[in-house]
């Protein structure tokens, strides 16, 4: 199962997102107001870094407050990570693990079409495996 399923619905135009000028403080505020953990951080309209809540803490740690009058463009994690719509869901999650990610970018044709959270990706595989087990149970009581 690919990406695409996942974000068939989703429009590009939901992503919340910040340009890499945005100042540290109103990013911090986004996502304390959209309770989101992460978003995409653009240029020019491609994406060019993540900025998560880790960076947020990270960035605090390193420096203070001071940080909060950044750019993004200079606290994100950068280059992003970034999958195709024709990922396919599992390898989506093995990258995340592997990279110790929780968000990606899904790009298509060089723009980003969605967002996606392993949160997403995580419940679309349970679902995946409820309906398996449903026409399992379903084969047996009728074999």
């Amino acid at each position: 199962m690919s990406i695409a399923l996942i974000t068939q619905n989703r429009g590009a135009a939901n992503v919340i997102s910040c340009d890499a000028s945005t100042p540290m403080r109103e990013a911090v505020k986004l996502l304390a107001e959209k309770r989101i953990g992460a978003l995409p951080v653009m240029r020019g309209g491609s994406v060019v870094g993540i900025f998560s809540e880790r960076d947020v803490i990270y960035r605090l740690a390193q420096e203070g407050e001071i940080c909060l009058d950044r750019p993004l463009s200079e606290v994100m994690t950068a280059p992003p990570i970034t999958v195709d719509t024709t990922t396919l869901v599992d390898d989506a999650l093995a990258l995340m693990t592997r990279r110790r990610i929780r968000h990606l970018p899904v790009i298509e044709g060089g723009a980003m079409v969605a967002f996606i959270s392993i949160g997403d990706l995580v419940k679309h595989r349970i679902d995946q495996v409820e309906h398996e087990a449903e026409a399992m149970r379903i084969y047996i009581q009728t074999a």
